[in-house]
């Protein structure tokens, strides 16, 4: 089998997450890609494919979602592609790009997702009701945040956890957003603060959640030697990996993500990295829920089992920490169009590498970077790394 090029990442470009934004999911994918092309420094007509990713299409009622934003994401004449992973598909898309880089069919590839979920009412949640079993799951009027909050209560259970400790999250990445310019719902809050919001599935309440938004984000991977006409100093992919469980969530026992544990491991052995606790410096991680970002640290190998929320109280996941998680704000912070969510996290940890972060700029010396997001019934995670050299 042929060896795989070797592919960067060479500009990423981002646009406001908010509620009822007056653009289209076409003019939020052209702000994304014009950005990013403008932070390569590159135009339109070096790039040779594009990669779109969005999630159901239910949330603003535009069907084959993918022809509709073909335009507006630059792929006019050109080879494109839609995927799919639910929430995931913000971290799969650019490493569908990547395949296409580092099979040899591109040398330059967009990669880019949108998510309108405003148009949908009452509530873009209710876009998921189709993906429930309906002799089985439906007749128990069963929604998405019911069954996040079974397994948030299921993961406090198993370890011993307080709600106390899981807002500890919402405290950190909503302040963490306050120096994010794209920031939907930046904050200044407290634990208190936390465990007084709105219950909405108990434990789950108000603050523990991150807003529905409209937004779009992309990167542009390249060729190895094309990347070296642009840049000394480039960002590379060094790993990417996917993996799906059941989708019976009621077969699996939700204290922890096995099915993020095998993408992880399959990102890690294409980087090459044996101990991601020591050689990961900053991560993205999917935190649509407080509790996510904890459980998602443990899937990730980042934190033995049951202890990520000990290192959130020792402040070791702070910005200025030994393991920086999420220091752009994340989901809860920054907002969370679905599919744009998962590559805002991309994008974010591009700029951490190459020096491009601004106030959120970690303190430490940052070489590896991982960015990861979860979707579908609970039962898929995408995974994705990159390198500074």
């Amino acid at each position: 089998m042929a060896t795989p090029r070797k592919v960067c990442v060479i500009g990423a470009g981002l646009t406001l997450f908010r509620r009822r934004m007056l653009e289209t999911g076409k003019e939020l994918s052209f702000e994304a890609v014009r950005m990013a092309l403008d932070s390569a420094g590159i135009e339109r007509k070096d790039v040779d494919m594009v990669v779109s990713g969005s999630a159901p299409d239910a949330f603003d009622g535009v069907h084959m979602k993918g022809e509709y934003l073909l335009d507006g994401s630059g792929a006019y004449k050109r080879p494109y592609s839609r995927v799919f992973v639910g929430g995931a598909t913000g971290v799969y898309v650019p490493a569908a790009a990547w395949w296409h880089v580092a099979s040899g069919m591109s040398n330059v590839c967009i990669a880019v997702a949108e998510e309108k979920m405003s148009p949908l009412q009452p509530h873009p949640a209710y876009a998921f009701w189709s993906i429930f079993d309906h002799d089985y799951e439906r007749q128990l009027g069963t929604t998405l945040l019911w069954i996040f909050a079974l397994e948030m209560r299921r993961y406090m259970a198993v370890y011993g956890i307080k709600e106390e400790e899981i807002a500890q999250v919402a405290v950190k990445n909503k302040h963490n957003a306050m120096d994010h310019p794209c920031a939907q719902l930046p904050a200044n809050i407290t634990v208190q603060d936390v465990m007084k919001s709105e219950p909405m599935v108990w434990p789950v309440k108000r603050l523990d959640v991150s807003p529905p938004s409209d937004g779009a984000a992309a990167v542009i991977l390249a060729s190895e030697e094309f990347t070296r006409k642009i840049t000394k100093e480039p960002v590379q992919v060094a790993g990417c990996g996917w993996n799906i469980d059941s989708t019976y969530w009621t077969n699996r026992d939700l204290y922890y993500p096995q099915y993020l544990e095998n993408a992880g491991k399959m990102a890690y052995k294409m980087a090459g990295i044996k101990n991601p606790r020591k050689e990961i410096d900053v991560a993205e991680v999917y935190d649509p829920f407080d509790y996510k970002e904890l459980h998602h640290m443990e899937g990730l190998q980042l934190a033995k089992k049951g202890e990520a929320p000990k290192l959130t109280t020792q402040g070791i996941t702070q910005r200025n920490g030994e393991l920086p998680i999420n220091p752009s704000g994340g989901l809860l912070g920054v907002g969370n169009p679905i599919a744009a969510a998962g590559m805002m996290k991309v994008c974010e940890i591009y700029f951490q590498l190459s020096g491009q972060a601004g106030k959120r700029q970690v303190k430490r010396d940052v070489h590896t970077g991982l960015a990861q997001a979860w979707g579908d019934l609970m039962q898929y995670s995408s995974v994705f790394i990159m390198r500074r050299r």
